[in-house]
């Protein structure tokens, strides 16, 4: 898996975005199952503890974590970034799609994330992202808007804007384990080793989280079946994928790349929760669609 070329690299962010796309449909249904909603911190928290315990165990046993290997101190600096990055998404997206609704806040905050990355991988890289990029995100964004101005059900529009919030900081937390993974495989750590540093500090400072809002549901049949399954397919699973592709690609490209989970996310909302999406909405999926292809298609000829 860490010696992909650009194709099965860009397959594997693809493969990887797909099982993200399924997290807020997870949390969804296990609160209609309920009759209430989870709290999205005690989820967000959970799902990050026990995935983080995982990743960096298998992580120690495959490669070792090898947490600063020839870099001192230096060499914890992405990997404590990754966690805080890990650590906000968490908490940001599963807020803002139990607010919002789970298309629109993916939406809102896969949308913004190409364009924190972007930013960040300029800032600390001092690698600018191509025409290409900018072109694709562009697209991307504009289908964003669509998509969660053609959506209608779910959630209303104050639903929509108290979700913003913390969706967007979910991208700007994706944009920032984004940037540090890439670090951290820059620096020779193996993909299975940059996940589990990162999950596994992001664990660790999402415990207090899960201690004060337990046990927010997580204790029933539903809530726990959840919670397993979001720590399991969407994030050990999802994260080893992405890992490897991001180790072929720039971060920026991998950002646009998974603009793929706000699409099937909102088809998941429409086809199992009932969601509706307009004709602007569909219009808004072609656009992100598109937006992948010009991406993907440059990523290849790169390579």
């Amino acid at each position: 898996m860490a010696h992909l070329t650009r194709t099965p690299a860009v397959a594997a962010v693809v493969a990887a975005s797909i099982l993200f796309a399924t997290t807020g449909t997870a949390q969804a249904l296990a609160s209609r199952s309920l009759g209430y909603d989870l709290d999205p911190l005690a989820v967000g928290s959970a799902r990050v503890v026990a995935a983080g315990a995982l990743l960096a165990a298998f992580a120690a046993l495959r490669s070792g974590l090898g947490f600063g290997d020839g870099s001192g101190m230096r060499g914890y600096v992405p990997a404590v970034w990754g966690g805080i990055g890990v650590a906000a998404y968490q908490l940001g997206f599963f807020s803002g799609v139990q607010s919002a609704g789970v298309a629109a806040g993916t939406m809102i905050a896969l949308g913004s994330g190409p364009a924190f990355t972007g930013a960040l991988q300029w800032a600390v890289h001092r690698h600018r992202p191509g025409p290409m990029w900018a072109v694709s995100t562009v697209i991307a964004v504009a289908g964003m808007a669509l998509i969660v101005a053609g959506t209608t059900g779910g959630s209303d529009s104050s639903g929509i804007l108290a979700g913003a919030l913390p969706a967007l900081l979910a991208g700007l937390g994706y944009a920032a384990y984004t940037v540090s993974g890439s670090s951290l495989l820059a620096a020779g750590a193996s993909p299975e080793a940059a996940m589990g540093q990162m999950f596994g500090l992001g664990g660790l400072f999402l415990i207090p989280v899960l201690v004060a809002t337990w046990p927010g549901g997580l204790d029933t049949g539903p809530g726990a079946a959840a919670a397993v399954y979001l720590a399991i397919v969407p994030t050990v699973l999802a994260y080893l994928l992405f890992a490897a592709g991001l180790r072929r690609l720039p971060p920026a490209t991998v950002a646009t790349l998974t603009l793929t989970e706000p699409v099937v996310a909102a088809l998941l909302g429409t086809a199992v929760l009932g969601e509706q999406l307009t004709l602007v909405a569909g219009l808004g999926m072609a656009a992100v669609v598109a937006s992948l292809a010009v991406l993907a298609t440059s990523a290849l000829r790169a390579g």
